[in-house]
């Protein structure tokens, strides 16, 4: 499958049709009643504009293959949209809360919708060159002078015009404004869904990552209390005579070992708390989050359906093509700029000889078209058509590698989430054939008939598996976020701005 560059977004019905069509030329259809200097005034601009019907084409896009199914390596079931609330599949009522909090209080959020609000009034802007100019004035004076042997002469007026002024947009360069900057804000609205996606994302990774470095905490105090209390068999061993002081000393240096591996995982889980709070827009200094269980922790099955419905679910592929179409209106506005402007005026006045009145007025109307063409400008119009066009190619291949760089990610998230799944059932057996050692060497060591070292061995090795099971349990979660977000996330509605 290929897909090549096409616009999903519609515009009003008048606001495409006017747009010159690239490589022909415009038509000017006059009255024939029309005086015989405005039909100069047309031919001349006739023959100003073929040097513009010359320009190049824009370059088309390269085509992107698209596969037909995802890698082989990874279980592709039927196509299911994801739900708006993906998150209760975590099974976390806190999590819930935090991403209610980050959504409302998210500086990330703030901005991106500040943006749109830019972007809405450039829009604005661009629509309002469609309009007419209309101007006003009002004034009144007086003066009087004197010569010597002259009597004094006085001179006293008022006035009042009305001036209206529009451009006919007969190439279109003003409704190509008007589709770029209704294109940038489809893009910027596709801008927040990427920065609201982010953010969920980046919460529950960093909320999971608290839950599981603390009971990766949990785990290292269990670990240290289980020394302890081999600690203290072995010093009762050593009062009865049956163990040996370098027995004693191994057993300290294993508790010592055992407290000082809680000192890093702290310093984690409060980094963790720290960078949550920043993602919320809370002050860092105190902050914990609400606790849970993390083994408790559900992982949701998600659905990636075809790789060809990857386009219409990711908001950074829809703002790519966004921008892509922007750039369109872009070129043909430079390209309709080299073609001349033609401009309709009217003005109206009242003018009297009298001071602050306007009784009995002189008046006034008049009527205008105006013809201009820039003759020579060095070459700017031809290069900034040239900057347009180089400006839309590099979209272009921003698109084209977005796509195949959302197809990466997907697979990715695919085959992590699945080899995860199975490390993790892998290292569950393993947790429970080393707590199964360590019973037994305990035991042995009691009975007397073991020794301290595999006691010890065996210690170290429930640790690790147990501390082991946890970091794995959290790659299983990271690779389901992961995957939601390679997949676009659930499409909601930008915000309404105020």
């Amino acid at each position: 499958m290929r897909v090549r560059h096409r616009s999903h977004l519609r515009f009003p019905a008048g606001a495409q049709g006017r747009a010159a069509r690239p490589g022909r030329c415009p038509r000017i259809r006059m009255n024939p009643s029309v005086l015989n200097p405005l039909l100069k005034a047309s031919a001349l601009a006739c023959a100003l504009a073929l040097q513009a019907c010359a320009v190049t084409e824009p370059v088309s896009p390269a085509p992107v293959e698209l596969p037909a199914r995802w890698d082989a390596t990874a279980v592709s079931g039927p196509e299911q949209p994801i739900s708006r609330d993906w998150w209760l599949g975590f099974g976390s009522p806190a999590l819930v809360g935090l991403l209610d909090e980050a959504q409302a209080g998210s500086a990330d959020l703030r901005i991106a919708i500040e943006r749109m609000r830019q972007a809405d009034i450039a829009l604005q802007q661009a629509g309002v060159s469609r309009l007419p100019a209309v101007g006003a004035s009002l004034s009144t004076s007086g003066g009087q002078t004197d010569a010597p042997g002259t009597p004094s002469v006085s001179r006293e007026s008022t006035s009042a015009g009305l001036s209206i002024s529009y451009e006919l947009d007969l190439w279109g360069r003003i409704a190509a404004g008007v589709r770029a900057g209704e294109a940038s804000f489809v893009a910027s609205q596709h801008d927040w869904r990427t920065a609201r996606l982010t953010l969920l994302t980046g919460v529950a990774n960093n909320y999971f990552l608290w839950l599981n470095l603390n009971e990766r905490l949990g785990i290292a105090r269990q670990n240290l209390e289980t020394a302890e209390r081999v600690l203290r068999v072995v010093e009762a061993r050593q009062r009865n005579g049956v163990a040996t002081a370098l027995e004693v000393s191994q057993q300290r240096a294993a508790v010592l070992s055992a407290r000082t591996a809680l000192i890093p995982l702290e310093l984690q889980q409060r980094q963790a708390a720290s960078a949550l709070a920043l993602l919320l827009g809370r002050v860092p200094q105190g902050y914990v989050p609400a606790a849970g269980e993390f083994a408790q922790l559900a992982v949701p099955t998600l659905s990636p359906g075809l790789p060809a419905t990857l386009l219409t679910r990711r908001p950074d592929l829809a703002s790519a093509e966004a921008q892509l179409a922007a750039a369109d209106a872009n070129v043909a506005a430079a390209r309709a700029a080299l073609l001349p402007t033609v401009s309709l005026s009217a003005s109206g006045g009242l003018g009297t000889s009298a001071l602050l009145s306007l009784a009995d007025p002189t008046r006034s109307v008049s009527l205008g078209l105006s013809l201009a063409q820039s003759i020579f400008d060095g070459g700017r119009q031809r290069l900034q058509i040239r900057s347009t066009q180089s400006q839309r190619v590099v979209l272009i291949e921003n698109y084209g590698k977005a796509i195949r760089t959302a197809l990466k990610e997907v697979d990715d998230g695919l085959g992590n989430l699945a080899r995860s799944q199975q490390q993790e059932a892998l290292q569950r057996e393993l947790v429970a054939q080393a707590r199964r050692s360590l019973e037994l060497a305990e035991l042995r060591y009691r009975e007397g008939s073991g020794d301290l070292l595999s006691v010890l061995d065996a210690q170290r090795t429930l640790f690790s598996a147990l501390d082991a099971l946890s970091t794995q349990k959290l790659a299983r979660l990271s690779a389901a976020l992961d995957l939601y977000k390679a997949l676009g996330g659930d499409w909601v509605d930008a915000p309404a701005l105020s």
